[in-house]
Parts: structure tokens; sequence; C-alpha cells
């Protein structure tokens, strides 16, 4: 199971809080820098090149949390969300600079937009999604410029400036890179025009392929074809046996379908109504929870987001991996309950495998 070029591996922080249960209470891992650091350093440990901190109602603040959790480790990355409005790009750029400085480049950058207009209006956004999209496409373009030219003269829809200084100068040259994962039109324009890297969520393998193609194709209007990256942003339940990890995931969701449980995952999706989050619902729906022999869909039933697992043994799941990376994949950013464990148990047994 060789690959041509090292993947690019990804995990994620748990600031919504952590769980090896969804149907039991007391299994829950509460919010705290404590855990954080310890699913940093197993992310670490494991060979996991970036962390993507996550940015939604229930998280703690993602920039806060991601100076602490540099701070704290030594080669990890910190995949840190922008969303339109929240910042304005001077002073956004100044802080992704000092940050990417401080940390010795150790800062990426993800693209968001497709917040739900509930959610969007309840922080002070009460533009369209399609307007959001259009002030982060602004935004990007406008940073961009600041981190790579001096005097910067700009007079866009959203933004108007003259002249700033950015101090100190960007680590990663030409600047940080961009992720984007989103299913929507305008979520796939602003990728194929910014981003280093377009995260696609768990799908069947010949269908990422396909959306490849397409992304590339768009990507080669702003002559980019050949340089954007794809990655997959899916779970992992990786087990020494079998029969062991599908154990493992019917527990992982086991007791989740009481009403209570059921109005707060309805509460949830209520707040989760993008592309992506509307495409994981479609596959729970119509797959029940196999899609393949190794992907498995049950986690959408208790939680919205990237619920698509890659669920076996160590060469079970590399190989499901290998299939999204023989279509065009260049890396993965994973994720699994509770996020210690499950980054420690794929560095040891599952990240030999796919490093060959």
């Amino acid at each position: 199971m060789a690959n041509k070029a090292p993947l690019s591996m990804g995990w994620f922080c748990p600031t919504l809080g952590d769980t090896s249960a969804f149907g039991d209470p007391s299994q829950s891992i509460p919010q705290s820098l404590e855990h954080f650091e310890r699913v940093s350093l197993a992310a670490e440990a494991a060979g996991f090149d970036y962390m993507l901190v996550p940015v939604t109602p229930l998280c703690w603040d993602a920039w806060v949390t991601a100076s602490f959790m540099l701070a704290r480790t030594q080669r990890l990355k910190a995949l840190v969300a922008i969303k339109p409005g929240y910042f304005h790009p001077v002073a956004h750029a100044k802080m992704v600079s000092t940050m990417d400085q401080l940390s010795g480049g150790r800062v990426y950058l993800n693209l968001i937009a497709g917040l739900s207009e509930k959610d969007a209006a309840a922080e002070g956004q009460h533009a369209s999604k399609e307007m959001r999209y259009e002030q982060l496409e602004e935004e990007v373009r406008l940073m961009k410029r600041l981190w790579t030219e001096d005097g910067v003269q700009f007079e866009g829809k959203y933004y108007r400036v003259d002249g700033p200084k950015i101090l100190p100068k960007v680590a990663q040259l030409p600047h940080p890179p961009f992720f984007l994962g989103g299913g929507s039109e305008q979520a796939a324009e602003i990728s194929a025009q910014h981003s280093a890297v377009h995260l696609f969520w768990g799908d069947y393998p010949e269908r990422i392929g396909e959306e490849i193609k397409v992304m590339r194709q768009r990507a080669a209007k702003y002559g980019r074809e050949s340089e954007i990256q794809f990655s997959m942003r899916l779970q992992v339940i990786v087990r020494e046996t079998e029969e062991e990890a599908w154990a493992a995931a019917d527990r992982l969701i086991e007791g989740a379908d009481t009403p209570a449980a059921k109005a707060m995952v309805k509460h949830l999706e209520s707040s989760a109504s993008s592309a992506a989050n509307n495409r994981q619902r479609e596959l729970s729906r119509t797959v029940g929870r196999k899609m393949t022999p190794h992907l498995w869909t049950g986690i959408t039933e208790v939680r919205p987001g990237a619920g698509v697992a890659v669920v076996g043994n160590p060469q079970q799941v590399a190989a499901q991996l290998l299939e999204f990376v023989e279509v065009g994949c260049t890396g993965f950013c994973l994720s699994g309950y509770p996020h210690h464990e499950e980054a420690e148990r794929f560095g040891r047994l599952v990240m030999p495998l796919l490093m060959k």
C-alpha cells in the first residue's frame, strides 16, 4: 500500500467537547485546556501534521485555543477558521502574521462562510449566505495583498484601506495556506481561486474522484489547476481486529436514540444547513449505516457535521483511505472518539501503513 508522495495528515481539536459514548452522559469529556492539550500532544506524537480547531456556536474560541495549542506543541500546525465580518481584514492579517511568526510558521487558515442563517444572525451577521461568501472572498483577496505588498490601496464592496502596515511579516511565504471545505457553488469557486487544499466530507471514493476533476477545471480558470490539492474530512474507528472496531462503533452511538437525544440532534441539525451537512444526512438516509464494507454513517445519526467514519482493523482502514488517494486525494483531516485515544491508536496502527 505505497504512496507516490507523503500524505498531509490532520487531526481535530474537540473544542465543543468530547465523548466515548454519545448515549451516555457520564462518558462526556468537558471542554478544558487540559483536554485540548492532551489531544494535541497525542496528535503530534502520532505523526499528524496539523490540528483543525473548529468554530461553531458550541465551540470555545478557535483563535485563543489555537494560540495555547501552538505554545504546547513543537511541530503541530493549527488550522484555524476565518469567518467573514468577524475581524476587519487589516486586524485579521496582523493577527495571522503575528501567530505565524510566534509559532515558527505553524498556522493554516480554514475558510468558512456556510453557517446557517440562524447562527449567522445570532452572531451579528444578518447578510445572506451568498453575501457572506462574497464578503469572505473579498477579505481573502485583501489579506493576500496585505501579506505580500507594501502600501496597499484597496476599495471593494465591503472594505477600503489606504496603505496599512502589517507587522510582523508572515513566516510562511507568500502567506499561510488556505483550506476550504464546502459543497456549495460559491464555496467551490472561492476554493478554486484561493485554496491550497479543498476539503471533501465523507462520500464514495468514485464520487470524490469526479468532484476532484470538476474542481481542477474550476481552478484552471485561475491558472491553479496543478496547485490545488484535495483532502478528505473523515471520522475513524480503528482497533486491532475488525470485530473490535465494529463493537466500538456500536458503543459510540448506543443509547443515543432516546427522545431527548433525538431532540438535541434535531436542534443541532437546524443550525447545520450547509450543502455539505445536507449531503451527510442524505447518505445516512439512503444507504443505512454502511456505504461500503468500511465506510459507516452511524455518527451522522447523533450529531451534524462530517460524520462518515472509516471503521475496521489497521489494514482495512488504511486500504479504505488509500482508495481516496487513488482518485486524487493527497491528505486527510481525521477525528475519532475520544480524540486523544483514537489519535494514539491511529498513529500506532495505521500511520505506518499509510507512510510506507
